[in-house]
């Protein structure tokens, strides 16, 4: 599903290049939950901002469901995203002036799905999540927690082939970060592929392997959680 070869981050300061990714070369296949784990400043984000098309500043080559990405130009890949991809951002990224409804929403409208339709999807999310009472207030009007359940179901209402995950449970208290990784599991156990950054052993365990970063390089051959 996923190949990389040699990618590469860097910039470039009065000192010469500062790397921030050193010669990744990484196969994640279809179907895999694979949990990138390493100290802060190791470049989990930055790989994982690449991974989702967020990031087109890199070196190296980068295939994806058959597309070279390395070759494309950015508005294509954004079209990937669009149409593949599921993102849980650690900051949730939530749009400020749409309700939570609206939220949800979005991926939706990426997609050739009729209104009932999505209307029925949104609800159906807004129910699984326990945030039906929340679907008309503003991101601002929510608490960090549930920001982050907003910003978990928007990632996987339209049911995205991979999942893309920056510390998914780090602003839910321990019962609803259990709830979100058994989802995690049991959507993975459906097809999707997931791929999370966390700190906390209990998520990497849920996993099916783990990569450990260190300085931007990987450490050793990911290994069997």
């Amino acid at each position: 599903m996923i190949t990389l070869r040699n990618v590469e981050k860097f910039y470039e300061g009065g000192y010469g290049r500062t790397y921030v990714l050193r010669r990744i070369s990484l196969e994640i296949k279809e179907g895999e939950f694979l949990t990138i784990m390493g100290p802060s400043g190791a470049g989990k984000s930055t790989l994982l901002s690449i991974l989702g098309m967020l990031d087109g500043a890199w070196t190296g080559e980068f295939e994806f469901f058959g597309h070279q990405v390395h070759r494309m130009k950015p508005r294509d890949r954004v079209e990937l995203n669009k149409k593949y991809i599921g993102f849980v951002f650690q900051s949730y990224h939530l749009i400020d002036n749409l309700t939570v409804y609206e939220n949800l929403d979005i991926p939706l409208s990426y997609r050739n799905i009729k209104s009932a339709e999505r209307a029925a999807m949104v609800c159906d999310t807004l129910d699984r999540f326990h945030i039906v009472g929340k679907r008309d207030l503003y991101p601002s009007q929510l608490s960090g927690g549930q920001q982050q359940l907003v910003a978990v179901a928007r990632a996987v209402i339209a049911n995205p082939k991979l999942i893309l995950a920056d510390e998914p449970t780090g602003n839910l208290h321990s019962s609803q970060g259990k709830e979100i990784m058994d989802l995690f599991k049991k959507l993975n156990e459906e097809g999707a592929t997931i791929v999370q950054v966390t700190h906390s052993e209990t998520n990497a365990a849920y996993g099916h392997r783990i990569v450990q970063l260190a300085d931007g390089w990987i450490l050793q051959p990911a290994a069997t959680a």
